[in-house]
């Protein structure tokens, strides 16, 4: 897989700090929604620098949000470390002529092909547009985005620096292991609320045995909330993406688990 490394530029990537000025200044980076064979949010951070190759979150929506989910994570994670990108998620078949169209990530085979085929071609465009680091590439996701998210990273293992689900379940399945070997280089966040009432603490225990057996290098953290993306959490996915980058060695991607609990 790409390996991350620590970078010879002079552009330094830091921690977020959530700043009044930077939660109400969005304006100030850069969102834009683009259309081509489906729909996605771009990212870019501020003070864009064309000189510096930046890592990329690819983000997976949560179930029934969108690509406009990214607008309102990015503050949370950080104004200037990334660029980001957000595909639209496929559309469920029950949205009618009067109900709004919904999108999600199902594991069957149709969501995951085309959900696939839909982040490889948003690193693509990604890379089109800005200066992106190909071995700094990250997959993140929310709720089933970041279960499909962790599915897809595992499959291709050697195109992504890192994988991050944030109350997403431990995919299951046929094929889930088929690249087990390149898997388990891939470092992995998986951030769970511990008053979630859709990944509970009883399958977040059984997900967590299937890891440990299969020996993927897993970080797992909960966190004092329900199903719900808490600043805190996307503060962390920050932390963990710049430790990823900024170790070396392959300490870094050795097989463990390693189990935090965030306190109030």
């Amino acid at each position: 897989m790409p390996r991350t490394h620590r970078s010879a530029e002079r552009y330094t990537l830091t921690p977020a700090t959530i700043k009044t000025t930077d939660a109400f200044s969005i304006e100030a980076a850069s969102f834009s929604i683009r259309t081509h064979d489906f729909p996605h949010s771009f990212f870019a951070p501020l003070h864009y620098e064309p000189g510096y190759a930046y890592p990329l979150i690819v983000w997976l929506h949560g179930c029934g949000g969108d690509e406009r989910q990214l607008q309102r994570i990015m503050p949370s994670v950080s104004m200037r470390n990334y660029v980001a990108v957000a595909p639209q998620g496929i559309p469920l078949p029950e949205a009618g002529r009067n109900r709004r169209e919904r999108y999600d990530w199902l594991q069957n085979e149709d969501h995951i092909l085309h959900a696939e085929q839909r982040v490889f071609e948003c690193v693509d465009l990604a890379a089109g547009k800005y200066n992106i680091s190909p071995d700094r590439v990250f997959l993140a996701g929310f709720d089933r985005g970041g279960t499909m998210a962790m599915r897809i990273a595992m499959a291709h293992a050697r195109r992504f620096a890192g994988v991050i689900s944030l109350c997403g379940a431990f995919p299951s399945g046929p094929k889930l292991f088929g690249n087990l070997a390149d898997a388990r280089r891939l470092g992995i966040l998986l951030a769970t609320g511990r008053d979630s009432d859709r990944y509970p603490a009883a399958r977040v225990c059984d997900d967590l045995r299937l890891i440990h057996t299969s020996g993927l290098s897993v970080t797992l953290r909960q966190y004092p909330c329900g199903h719900e993306l808490s600043p805190r959490m996307l503060a962390d996915l920050d932390r963990w993406i710049i430790e990823m980058i900024t170790s070396s060695g392959e300490s870094a991607f050795q097989s463990n688990v390693e189990w935090t609990r965030e306190f109030e």
